[in-house]
């Protein structure tokens, strides 16, 4: 384990998910569409920017530049976490995602879409959440690309946005 994640959407950091885990000790990669976040990221982050705990990255996320953009400034082969939260085609960008295996995915889903509902967001490599809840991929969706994936649902947050998937191989007898 060497504590190390990827985050995307992570607007101006003070609010997702990998946050606390930076605030501990953990290194990652967060990347940002909006250039006014990342320059609020890279002002009040500078400290764990310039020690090599943090890296960000000004770039609109899409179904075929993740791999590269993974590739290209991942800080390790090895990842603990990976947080997907673009509100949009994050269904389309994790299906796409084969370049690393993280130990554990969080990924927000629409909660509108409630089980059985298997919905998935037509993707549109321009979107941008205009604040509907026309965003995502139900619960059921994620569940079963994740399935083909090799990871298992373990948990959600009790307000219907956050899902949890564990590597399948990490489960043991859970």
């Amino acid at each position: 384990e060497e504590k190390t994640f990827i985050e995307f959407g992570v607007e101006n950091g003070l609010e997702n998910n990998s946050y606390k885990l930076l605030l501990e000790g953990w290194k990652g990669l967060w990347i940002e569409g909006s250039s006014g976040h990342c320059k609020s990221i890279r002002l009040k982050f500078s400290h764990l920017i310039q020690s090599g705990n943090l890296k960000i990255v000004n770039a609109f996320i899409n179904k075929d530049n993740i791999n590269s953009l993974i590739a290209e400034n991942a800080l390790s082969k090895h990842l603990d976490l990976l947080v997907v939260d673009i509100d949009g085609n994050d269904f389309h960008v994790l299906k796409n995602i084969d370049c690393i295996q993280p130990r554990v995915i969080v990924c927000e889903y629409n909660a509108k879409f409630v089980p059985p509902m298997d919905w998935v967001m037509t993707y549109n490599p321009q979107h941008t959440w205009p604040g509907t809840d026309y965003y995502g991929a139900s619960l059921k969706a994620y569940e079963n690309l994740m399935r083909q994936k090799n990871y298992s649902l373990v948990g959600c947050t009790l307000t219907g946005v956050n899902s949890f998937f564990v590597r399948n191989d990490l489960l043991g007898e859970h």
